[in-house]
Order: structure tokens, then sequence, then C-alpha cells
């Protein structure tokens, strides 16, 4: 009676078998491989395309005829990408939507990033998101991204992850003339201007003109990529770590990578996605834009697009958008945090997250008194707890931290804002928004099972 009465978490390894884990492992090789060709929005939109239109997905316009069981995606300026199939059921019963985003906290260079200063060329950045400025320095990193030029051609830029690449490096202080440095609070110790970037130092030969060694460099960049300084006016270069996804621990059942957040919710939005062809609803899987400073622009979830796309749906089929969008569901597939033992004071126990236990939903998210937040209704809830039931579902119920210490912004307000259920369902992380995070095997399998029972029930 006491199991019966009470709730407790479950961890995965206690019931596994060696299939299970293997299972688990295996899967996550395709998540590995996911999250080493994609460490930008860009490359995570190129490297879906190529995946989806293995399993059958076509370009999307507006305009274009669409009927059950057609696969379509959108690609919203290479930033942000829909995908959907069309069902057999009547469109007016809802669509079932997985929204998660694809852009990580990152360093983006200046629009006038090169300068030359104590025989060194360095670049200007501009901090994106959520970072912890002093874990960016003295560590490798790798320069991502795309110049546009004038003439409507355009260079992609990928230098730092393979094997012979350089990397790149922003300085810090040696602790021998850090007193000060050191004395100062943790969060103002590396000042925001002080994250640039060293490009090289070695000055341009056979000249008498002056900054030599920034002139070498864009010589370099001439030679490699016919570019200018000019056009680094029109680019979207970003400064990421260097490195490969890894396994973390003997048992290798952790993953240490960049961009976890989000990529760990994403990636099994797909894989359920591309499992859910029996499904007769409509599914949608949006990988959006822009959610670390606020889902803005047009190529994040604030952008009326997601709307559009679910409007022109509805009358190809000749549905109504107003009850499509009042009888859909969605799960806003974003991380949480994950309890760490080294930091046990920031973590209110009982509401947490822990590892190995399974995906995580959040009824609400927020700061302090639920400001800014998608609150669930306990009745999505409890449909939800049925399908997972129903289908062995590992997952579990946290907050982000403390009341009064924690809080976090997910896209579920953006959704829930045009009358659609939804609530926030992710992987937890270990070392969120650092330069390299850790998640585990386990719970980023049981993201799958999550996304692929809420698209068949």
């Amino acid at each position: 009676m006491s199991k019966e009465l009470t709730y407790s978490r479950k961890n995965f390894y206690d019931a596994a078998d060696e299939a299970a884990i293997k299972t688990v492992y295996d899967y996550c090789e395709g998540y590995m491989s996911y999250m080493d060709n994609s460490k930008t929005e860009r490359e995570t939109v190129t490297e879906t395309i190529a995946l989806a239109e293995k399993h059958g997905y076509k370009p999307y316009n507006f305009g274009m005829t669409v009927k059950p069981g057609d696969k379509y995606y959108y690609n919203n300026r290479s930033r942000n990408l829909y995908l959907f199939r069309i069902g057999s059921e009547d469109i007016n019963n809802g669509m079932r939507i997985v929204a998660s985003h694809i852009d990580s906290p990152r360093l983006d260079l200046k629009q006038v990033p090169i300068y030359e200063d104590g025989g060194f060329c360095f670049a200007k950045t501009h901090y994106y998101g959520g970072v912890r400025k002093y874990q960016w320095v003295a560590m490798p990193l790798a320069l991502h991204g795309v110049v546009a030029k004038k003439d409507g051609s355009s260079v992609t830029i990928r230098v730092g992850d393979e094997d012979g690449e350089p990397v790149f490096y922003i300085n810090d202080l040696l602790p021998h003339l850090a007193r000060e440095q050191s004395a100062r609070p943790l969060g103002t110790a590396i000042p925001a201007e002080s994250l640039n970037i060293v490009l090289g130092s070695r000055p341009l030969a056979n000249t008498d003109e002056g900054e030599k060694i920034k002139k070498n460099v864009l010589a370099i960049l001439n030679e490699k990529y016919d570019i200018t300084e000019e056009d680094f006016l029109s680019a979207d270069l970003f400064v990421v770590p260097a490195g490969k996804a890894r396994d973390v621990g003997f048992d290798r059942s952790l993953i240490s990578a960049y961009g976890h957040d989000d990529n760990v919710c994403a990636y099994p939005s797909l894989t359920a996605l591309f499992e859910s062809d029996a499904s007769e609803h409509t599914l949608m899987v949006v990988l959006a834009d822009k959610e670390e400073i606020g889902s803005e622009g047009n190529t994040g979830m604030q952008c009326e697009l997601f709307t559009d796309l679910m409007g022109a749906i509805a009358a190809e089929l000749g549905g109504n958008i107003y009850a499509v969008k009042a009888n859909s569901k969605c799960l806003s597939a974003d991380v949480n945090a994950c309890f760490d033992p080294n930091f046990p004071e920031v973590f209110e126990s009982r509401n947490t997250a822990k590892i190995n236990c399974g995906i995580t939903m959040s009824k609400y998210t927020g700061s302090g008194g639920k400001g800014g937040t998608n609150d669930a209704p306990a009745e999505y809830i409890a449909w939800i707890r049925r399908i997972f039931e129903e289908n062995g579902v590992l997952w579990q119920t946290a907050e982000l931290g403390k009341t009064d210490v924690g809080g976090g912004g997910t896209v579920a307000k953006f959704v829930a804002k045009h009358n659609i259920e939804t609530v926030d369902l992710g992987v937890p992380v270990i070392s969120m928004h650092a330069p390299y995070e850790v998640v585990s095997k386990a719970d980023v399998y049981s993201a799958h099972k999550a996304f692929l029972a809420f698209n068949m029930a």
C-alpha cells in the first residue's frame, strides 16, 4: 500500500538490463554525431534538413497543396526550421507540436572586430545569451559562421574543430598578477570588453606600413576565403568551444558537449517525428532561434510565422485555424537544471531533477512568484502522466532551483499565448550554459521515448 500511496522518482539503471543500456548508448551515438555538426543555428538547420530529407521530407512554400501523409520542412532564413507531417484525422482536432530551440550561449564577433594591439591581432566579441564570462577564457575556441558579400554570395567559415586546424584563444591573467582580479566578484572579474580572441601575432612581410599583424591576418583571410575587412560588416560569425562531444566517466554514462541546451531536446524531437509515420495526428517540430535572448526577431518563437504556418495548413485541409489552435497540444522541449551535489545549496531537493531519472517536466518556469511563465493546467499534466505510464516513459518533475534563487524562461509562454495547451519538458543538464555541459545518456533517450509517446497518443 505504501508504494501505491507515495511518489518516488525512478533511476533508469535500477531496472535496466544490458540490452536496454545498449539501446540507450547506441541511440546517443547518433546524438553525439548530430552535436558535432550542429554548433550554430545555421549548422543545425543544415544538418537537420539532411536528416529530414532521408526520411522523405521536402521543402514547403506557402500556397502549396498538402494532404494526409505529406512531409514538409520550412526553412526560415537558415536559422529556424519547421518540420510537419500531415495526419489522417480532421485538422480541427488540432496538431501535436514539439518546440525546442537551437541557439546556445556563445560569443559573437562584432561588426568591426579586427584590431592590432601589443604584438597581437585580436577580434572583438559581444557575448550572446546568459554566459558566465570567466568560463570562456584560457580555453581552445573555434570560429563558425557565414560571411555575406555584397555580390550576393556567401562564405562559410568553420575553423578549430578538426585535427590539424588552428584554434582561437582569449587571454587571462596569470595568478601571480591577478590579486586584484581575484578579489572582484565572480561576475565582474572578466569584463565583457576583454573577451577578445587572438587571431595571430606574425607581421606581414616586406612592408613598412602600420598594423602589420592585422594586415597579415587579413591577407590570410582574403587568400583563403576571398573576403576583406569590410565584409565583416555583413557576417554572422560565432566563437564556440573547440572540440567534439565526448563520453564522460569510466562507465561512459554521460556526455559532455557544447550546446546541449537545447539540441539535447531538438534531436530527440526529430528522431521521434521520424518514427511517428503511423500517427493519425498532424505533427509539427519547431527548431527555434533566439530563445537565449527572449525569442525575439523573425527567427524566434515570437515571430508570427508559427501561426502563419498553422493557418496555411488548416486552410489547405479545410479547417478553422481557431479550432486548430484551441485543440492543439504542445511540448515546449527545453532543458532544466540537474541536481549537482557540489552546489546543493541552490536546489530544493524535493523538486529538483536528478541524473539518470528521465526527462523532466516543469509545470511552470519563470522566477520568484512565477513571473514570466506559462503555468500548465493540472488536466494537461494528468493527460501526459497517463500516456507516459502507458508507454513506459521514464520521467520526473522539477523546478529551476529554489524559489528565490533560480529562474529562467522557455518558449512555452509564446506558444501558450496562441491558446495552445503547453508544458515544458526537457533533459536535465549539469553546468547549464557553460562552454561544455553534461547530460545523462539515459535521460537523452527518455526524451526520445517521451516525444514519441506524445506524437502517437
